[in-house]
């Protein structure tokens, strides 16, 4: 029996009288598809999924249906895991050569060693090029479909352009946020022109030209209206920004960029991190719909700490922010994110009234619907993060008999609380392979991995030379530094901290 079938008839014939339509049934898994309705998912045993060109087209209940386009490619997915790929809302694809120095950092390093600031020296534009690629060929691997990349690299128009053409030569689903920011040689005006013309000269493509601006707060208010209006005038699709208040004053709030005139319009808006968000933030992403992205691993590796970002997750998707130091996946990030959320509700209870949970205060279900559909719905594509007939076929597969999820019941459960990226068996962008038997698909990734390397040790080796800041006296931002409590994991002298061994 075919699911969905009133609502595509016409669809399905549209599609398949396409000429020369590319088409693939996956047939034979277990399909989690998505209710709009109850805004829930259907969980379908041993069905089949047709995918005609970039998008899903219909969902069957049954392994083998008739009605499908006679050249169809037969993908067998007998035992496995059907999903939507995952959504990044807040990554620097740029870092990817960092790769393990940052083990042990602090925000407030990775602010003058890591960060945007430090990377012109470092870095030529095929490097940050190839830093780019790999970074992206990483995450697809990682089942991570769609990524809103924050290009904080835009240092000149040659680095600028390197990022974006990485991103359009990746095969990814990639929203690339063209950094506006002052740099000694190239400034923000600069910048708006060299977007224009990118923009201009764009082909149809997976990527996305769009824009990042940190300065709503402490911006000049001419450069904030100018970036604004650029926005509102190129229909940009979506605008990101970074937003860490409490002592580290980075500004951005949602209060700010309201005024601007910018959360209220029809740019989606993501904000990244959204550490000390305000009751009154809060409110104002419910009242004009806007998102924010929580990076968990990062905000508790790095100490931005989101002590608020648990009450608003009806407007939040997942990040994962700086991949060199940690995770590159965001089944990590929502796995890390659904416990910290869980300990957090209980202790409200076990910690602070002295009372017993009576039931689990985050679902798996919950945690997956923030890494897959609160991400497209983050972007403004409904068509994203969901498997359902018209939307796009990015689609992770997963080995359903492997070590880690055999015996599994609850498909949710498998992925979200028991898988890893090692039982990945393909991953579709757009209706084409990217993965296949648990290996990328992509011509001359050898000559990648090779072009990164090579930058990879040129540039780890320049950074590990250079002396690493000093945290004494006051923070940028004049609030001043204050000695943390470190963990002692071993008995007797010492504390087993160690040095780095990169």
């Amino acid at each position: 029996m075919k699911l969905f079938k009133i609502a595509k008839v016409t669809l399905s014939v549209l599609y398949y009288g396409t000429v020369a339509a590319s088409s693939k049934l996956l047939f034979g898994g277990t399909i989690v598809s998505f209710d709009s309705d109850t805004g829930l998912f259907n969980i379908i045993r041993n069905g089949s999924l047709l995918i005609v060109n970039d998008r899903i087209t219909d969902i069957f209940d049954i392994a083998t249906p008739d009605d499908i386009p006679g050249d169809a490619e037969l993908v067998d997915c007998t035992n496995k895991i059907i999903t939507p790929g995952f959504i990044d809302t807040h990554r620097h694809g740029w870092q990817t050569v960092y790769k393990t120095l940052g083990s042990n950092t602090t925000l407030a390093e990775y602010a003058t060693r890591y960060g945007s600031p430090a990377g012109l020296r470092l870095f030529s534009p095929e490097d940050l090029y190839i830093s780019q690629l790999t970074g992206i060929y990483e995450a697809l691997a990682a089942g991570v479909t769609s990524i809103l990349d924050h290009a904080h690299h835009t240092w000149t128009r040659d680095h600028a352009e390197a990022g974006w053409k990485a991103s359009v030569d990746s095969g990814a689903r990639i929203f690339f946020a063209y950094g506006f920011q002052n740099t000694a040689d190239f400034q923000i005006p600069q910048q708006m022109v060299h977007w224009r013309e990118l923009a201009t000269s764009a082909s149809a493509n997976l990527a996305t030209l769009c824009v990042a601006y940190d300065d709503f707060t402490d911006g000049p208010e001419s450069i904030t209206r100018a970036v604004v209006d650029l926005a509102k005038d190129n229909n940009v699709s979506v605008l990101t920004t970074h937003q860490v208040e409490g002592p580290w004053m980075f500004g951005n709030t949602p209060e700010d960029i309201y005024r601007s005139g910018l959360l209220n319009s029809s740019v989606k808006v993501v904000i990244s991190h959204s550490a000390f968000l305000t009751a009154r933030g809060a409110q104002l992403l419910r009242s004009t719909n806007q998102h924010i992205a929580i990076t968990a691993e990062s905000e508790m590796h790095y100490g931005h700490v989101h002590p608020t970002s648990h009450f608003i997750l009806d407007q939040a998707s997942l990040g994962v922010d700086t991949h060199f130091t940690f995770s590159t996946d965001i089944l990590t990030q929502a796995r890390i994110w659904l416990q910290r959320v869980r300990e957090r509700l209980y202790s409200h209870t076990v910690v602070d009234r002295w009372e017993i949970p009576d039931s689990n205060p985050m679902s798996v279900n919950q945690a997956f619907l923030l890494a897959t559909r609160q991400g497209g719905l983050a972007l403004g594509r409904e068509d994203l993060g969901i498997i359902a007939p018209n939307a796009k076929a990015d689609i992770v597969v997963w080995d359903g008999r492997s070590p880690a999820l055999l015996g599994w019941v609850d498909p949710i459960a498998a992925v979200i609380l028991h898988a890893s990226v090692g039982d990945i068996d393909h991953v579709l962008v757009d209706g084409e392979f990217v993965k296949r038997d648990k290996k990328l698909v992509i011509e001359g990734y050898e000559g990648v991995q090779e072009r990164f390397l090579e930058a990879a040790g040129r540039i780890q080796t320049k950074l590990k030379d250079t002396p690493l800041p000093q945290p004494t006296g006051a923070f940028l931002t004049g609030y001043p530094y204050g000695t943390v409590t470190q963990a002692d994991v071993q008995r007797g002298d010492g504390t087993g901290y160690g040095p780095s061994y990169a």
